[in-house]
């Protein structure tokens, strides 16, 4: 039986240079899982765009064969873009990497997935709503109904993805190109994830090509994997197989990546606390229904009676499933959210938030705030040089262009972006650098002014395996060498054992669970912590 998708050698370049991708052949037959893994910058997203031609400005050569069940193969790479703009999101479709900027900002997500449904499926307004909100339900995210209504920038990182994924399945596609659709879930949502998109094979015959990073996912779900390094294919086949007997010394270095926890367990002991937070909680204004919302607002409470203290030179790990407050506790730390929201007391340094810009520009120096969607948080109009050496240019006004140049060139070395890497680094602006190489760009931003205190909010979530246990390595150096505190927000549990020395564990909202790391992640007493670890675990062979 013929494949339902064919790729023979495809080239894709950009203006004079050297091809990004060379060479890459694959085939994936229909209700077929195939996970194409590599590290950041290898090529996988660029020839998942390929194939759907969303790469502007970029000479692609090759084959794309596309034969769909009673109808003539078609060369996706030479049809014409009339044919195109039918096939993608009815018989092709796409999950993106960044949900943030994916989605239109301007509509909520529910008009989005109806806005799919009307011009693919000739649904009406009131069905294609209906059909939306089901198809938010069913990705498992939380009263979908308010969902459905709400903006991508009211969403968590999580729920945002999941509607992505809800959009990306409204046409019931006969391929899904998934790039990293799992990367904002937490475990328990991604094993979720992983089920229906198992489900959805079985019952239409739905083909996914699966790009990640992630390799105990791959392990779970993939039928066969295809490694790539340098824009090439260089190891592929069944999952179990190249798992088990890695032939490529590329392969096996990125299956023996992982985390390593390298920990003062010691570190912070008898110092007072950096920050402390006593009943902390968190109020959203929320639109009610009918004549009342003329007169007044109701509230949705995020986060509330939260306590905790971190020292310096220790990490907090918070763990969650998404919408369990978990970024939401990082904007509180950072005061990021209107006073009128908050609730209890919440102190750095000693010193509390006044609410006043020129007040609070020491403790804005102390603590800086990496944030999760590395993209969405980067100015696309400014160039490398100026985004991380802005803080320079507040904190530090007296450096001159020499001193500051120096200084962020420094910070890019610390988390492995060099000039001789990237000609003209400096220079270059956030949309020509690959996701994970996005994420260590936000990373050194935060850490040019020197802070006391860094709010991670899923540092990693972007990396693959080998450049995570480089940032990772490079993080705990740093909080050796200068006592940096970290609160460490992650759905990541293998990050969390790695670098934390006291976890706190958010449900709804609230604290059901805190102590020391090893403690907490060795015997969990809680319930849900323990759902939460055990979904986490690695795959049995």
């Amino acid at each position: 039986m013929p494949a339902l998708l064919e790729v023979n050698n495809l080239h894709v370049a950009f203006g004079a240079a050297a091809p990004v991708v060379q060479g890459v052949s694959l085939a994936l037959a229909a209700g077929e899982k195939l996970a194409l893994v590599g590290e950041s910058g290898s090529g996988k997203t660029l020839t998942a765009l390929a194939l759907l031609r969303l790469l502007h400005g970029a000479r692609t050569t090759g084959q794309a064969l596309w034969r769909a069940p009673g109808q003539p193969e078609r060369d996706l790479l030479s049809l014409p873009e009339r044919q195109m703009c039918a096939l993608r999101g009815d018989e092709i479709a796409m999950i993106f990497q960044e949900p943030m900027t994916a989605l239109n900002p301007l509509m909520t997500v529910g008009a989005q997935i109806a806005e799919v449904l009307r011009l693919k499926r000739g649904m009406g307004a009131t069905q294609a709503a209906r059909e939306a909100v089901a198809l938010l339900e069913r990705t498992g995210i939380p009263q979908p109904e308010r969902r459905a209504h709400a903006y991508a920038h009211q969403l968590s990182g999580g729920q945002r993805q999941r509607a992505m994924i809800a959009m990306a399945l409204a046409c019931a596609p006969r391929l899904l190109l998934a790039d990293e659709p799992t990367t904002a879930l937490d475990v328990s949502l991604r094993a979720q994830m992983l089920e229906l998109l198992d489900e959805l094979r079985r019952e239409s015959g739905m083909a996914v090509l699966l790009i990640t990073h992630d390799l105990p996912l791959v392990r779970r779900f993939a039928d066969r994997v295809a490694v790539m390094q340098h824009g090439r294919i260089v190891e592929q086949g069944a999952t179990g197989a190249v798992f088990a007997a890695p032939q490529q010394p590329y392969t096996q270095a990125l299956l023996a990546s992982a985390p390593v926890r390298c920990v003062d367990e010691n570190a912070g002991a008898g110092a007072a606390p950096l920050l402390a937070a006593s009943g902390l909680g968190v109020r959203y204004p929320t639109p009610l229904p009918g004549v009342r919302g003329w007169f007044k607002k109701g509230s949705f409470t995020a986060l509330q009676g939260v306590d905790f203290t971190l020292a310096p030179a220790r990490t907090l790990g918070v763990i969650g499933e998404s919408g369990s407050g978990k970024s939401t506790l990082a904007q509180a730390v950072l005061n990021l959210l209107p006073r009128q929201q908050l609730d209890g007391s919440l102190h750095i340094a000693g010193s509390t938030w006044s609410g006043k810009e020129r007040i609070d520009r020491p403790l804005r120096r102390i603590a800086q705030f990496v944030f999760q969607d590395p993209f969405s948080s980067l100015s696309p109009r400014m160039t490398l040089g100026a985004i991380v050496g802005e803080g320079l240019q507040v904190h530090e006004p007296q450096l001159d262009e020499q001193e500051r140049l120096a200084r962020v060139r420094q910070a890019l070395a610390d988390v492995g972006l060099e000039e001789a890497q990237f000609p003209g680094l400096l220079m270059r602006y956030p949309h020509e650098f690959s996701g994970g190489q996005r994420q260590r760009i936000a990373l050194a931003r935060a850490l040019i002014v020197r802070p006391q205190l860094l709010v991670l909010d899923e540092p990693t979530s972007a990396l693959d395996v080998s450049i995570q246990q480089q940032v990772l390595s490079l993080l705990q150096s740093l909080q050796r060498e200068r006592a940096l505190a970290y609160l460490l927000i992650t759905h990541d549990v293998a990050v969390v054992r790695a670098m934390a020395h006291d976890v706190l564990v958010l449900k709804d909202g609230q604290a059901v669970e805190s102590g020391a790391a090893l403690q907490v992640l060795g015997a969990p007493q809680h319930p849900y912590t323990q759902q939460l670890l055990a979904a986490a675990a690695p795959p049995s062979n």
